[in-house]
């Protein structure tokens, strides 16, 4: 194994030595040119013609609106109907930071209250839609654990 290692290495490096030496030799081998003219500058500059493109067809087309590929739904609501018969309760509560408005939300989900919230710059209106007395009153028992100070009174429309 040992002789077959020491003649194989120097036998590999003539082999890559000629390869280098021939490939030289062929790159180098090309026949010169001597009747080389200078490059003159040309006068006028040669535009490429463009390849017509699929999208061109679509500025060339005679009609130029686009439909869109959805139908269109128009709806028409009355909002001057009553939509609901329950009475409406505003409760009424100064919040001071976002997790007063956080256990608010929370509160209102474990007592199962439907409610519309209404946020402008810093003021906070709540509107709750309930019959049921009792759990308004103890909404309002539950928020003083959060220090959440709130009032409930009926809510009169503003027309």
């Amino acid at each position: 194994m040992k002789t077959i290692i020491k003649w194989l290495t120097p036998i590999i490096s003539i082999g890559v030595a000629v390869f280098i030496l021939f490939f030289l030799i062929s790159i180098n081998s090309s026949p010169k040119n001597n009747n080389i003219e200078p490059i003159s500058l040309a006068d006028e500059i040669v535009k490429k013609q463009s390849k017509p493109v699929w999208l061109d067809s679509f500025s060339k087309n005679s009609v130029k609106s686009y439909s869109y590929p959805i139908n269109e739904v128009y709806l028409e609501i009355d909002l001057d109907e009553k939509i609901t018969n329950t009475i409406r309760y505003e409760l009424s509560a100064s919040l001071l930071d976002q997790y007063q408005l956080f256990c608010l939300k929370e509160e209102l989900k474990r007592h199962k209250l439907r409610y519309n919230l209404k946020k402008s710059n810093n003021r906070v209106e709540l509107f709750i839609y309930s019959q049921n007395k009792k759990s308004l009153n103890s909404l309002v028992e539950a928020l003083k654990d959060y220090k959440i100070f709130a009032k409930i009174k009926r809510y009169k429309d503003k027309k």
